[in-house]
């Protein structure tokens, strides 16, 4: 049997229910968008084109379109997690292609992912490859999580390229439970962040182009 299966039906996710992972009001979870390039970004703008090849969890529907009721906006609780994710395809971290910014923002209310670090999974019928496994297979998990479970409002998952640290993919239900204003929004080739991104990528050993 396979550890990721295709989702079951709604109504079996249902009757096995949520996990949700609580991420306290206040958190800071951290992105990196791209100001520049064919589609530029805001720092709390959630993607309604969907979905991406290279992107795990985007629960917008087939085909690939615009989908303005389904918006996803990956995160993470630390810095480092975000620049592995962002920059895995050639494992470069370009500071000035595309005008990638770093920010970090707080949660204005607690809000409830389901918990994908947990057993869920494996009660599910799936197992931890759900968050490393084949995208197109765990954007279908998505995409049945969303259906089955309108109280929550994204995914927690660990990083496969940061060593399982803490990720999330929000749903566009999580709009309104983000701050308004960024706590931190620089360019990622702002002087100050120079030597936190070259002992990231010697860490991670990527590379670093400035």
């Amino acid at each position: 049997m396979s550890k990721l299966p295709n989702p079951p039906g709604t109504e079996l996710l249902c009757r096995i229910g949520a996990e949700p992972a609580r991420v306290a009001a206040g958190r800071l979870l951290f992105r990196i968008y791209f100001r520049g390039g064919d589609h530029p970004a805001g720092w709390r703008e959630f993607r309604h084109f969907g979905p991406l090849a290279g992107a795990r969890f985007d629960h917008h529907p087939e085909p690939r379109g615009l989908c303005e009721g389904y918006g996803v906006l990956y995160a993470a609780t630390e810095i480092k997690t975000c620049v592995a994710e962002v920059f895995q395809t050639d494992r470069t971290i370009g500071v000035r292609r595309r005008e990638p910014w770093l920010v970090g923002f707080e949660l204005r209310e607690e809000i409830e992912l389901l918990d994908l670090t947990s057993n869920w999974p494996t009660r599910a019928g799936a197992s931890m490859k759900i968050s490393s496994g084949p995208r197109p297979t765990c954007r279908r998990w998505s995409r049945a999580v969303y259906e089955a479970y309108p109280e929550i409002a994204g995914l927690f998952y660990s990083s496969s390229m940061n060593a399982n640290r803490p990720a999330v993919a929000l749903y566009e239900r999580a709009e309104p439970l983000l701050a308004t204003a960024p706590s931190l929004n620089v360019p990622l080739s702002h002087p100050g962040l120079t030597t936190e991104l070259d002992r990231i990528a010697t860490d991670l050993g990527y590379s670093l182009v400035p």
